[in-house]
């Protein structure tokens, strides 16, 4: 897999972050923050995650309730790629996305909101889902407008997902189809994935957005469904 280097936060629903190398990311529940968290289990300026020569790390800023890192309780951390960082309920993911996403960049004017000023074209992109998780990659694909064959090969089951203009028309697994495949997929964990655009889906079946899609695998997981 041919890697760029792009560093982002992923935090659904909110729209991905990309990090400059150099700049610093408030996170916490105050209206100041760079991410702004909800409810009360965060404090008003949580955490914050710099960018240096030697990568990104994320610092606790004498929060409450404390910062985690792939469940262990962390002051001050380097950040590796599909580093899981909890901080109350919410769950945000550090990635490195790499491979025909030359124009993903950051737009200052939108609040560090990624931007994909136009689809993949004609490249495959590839990577690891324990370091890009599947809810990360719909995420950029989404605002970047692609469409075609997303495939996940995880540990757990494989599964296929199509998508056009970002939004996500039909999925299937060993197990099942449409939007209960889509959720599967979302969910899965380790593997690989492959993205390949202009494959045209044998039909469509899903009616919902990946903002819905993302929504409903998490409250499935809260309530232990899934």
């Amino acid at each position: 897999m041919t890697r760029i280097g792009k560093p982002m936060l992923f935090c659904p629903p909110h729209p991905p972050i990309a990090l400059g190398q150099r700049e610093t990311i408030s996170i916490g529940r105050s209206r100041s923050c760079d991410l702004r968290l909800p409810g009360g289990d965060a404090s008003r300026r949580h955490a914050e995650i710099s960018g240096g020569p030697d990568g990104f790390t994320i610092a606790d800023l004498g929060s409450t309730n404390g910062t985690y890192v792939n469940d262990q309780r962390v002051r001050k951390h380097t950040l590796k790629p599909g580093d899981r960082i909890e901080i109350g309920n919410s769950l945000i993911t550090f990635c490195e996305v790499g491979g025909g996403l030359e124009n993903v960049g950051l737009d200052r004017d939108r609040e560090r909101t990624l931007q994909v000023e136009r689809p993949v074209g004609g490249q495959v992109f590839e990577g690891d889902l324990s370091e890009i998780p599947p809810f990360a990659v719909l995420q950029i694909l989404e605002m970047g407008s692609n469409s075609g064959l997303l495939s996940v090969e995880a540990n757990q089951s494989t599964g296929r997902l199509w998508l056009a203009h970002g939004a996500p028309i039909h999925a299937e697994t060993k197990r099942c189809s449409g939007f209960d495949a889509a959720l599967e997929i979302m969910n899965s964990t380790g593997g690989h994935f492959t993205f390949r655009p202009h494959e045209d889906a044998p039909e469509r079946t899903i009616e919902a957005s990946v903002t819905e899609l993302l929504l409903e695998a998490s409250r499935m997981l809260d309530e232990g469904v899934l």
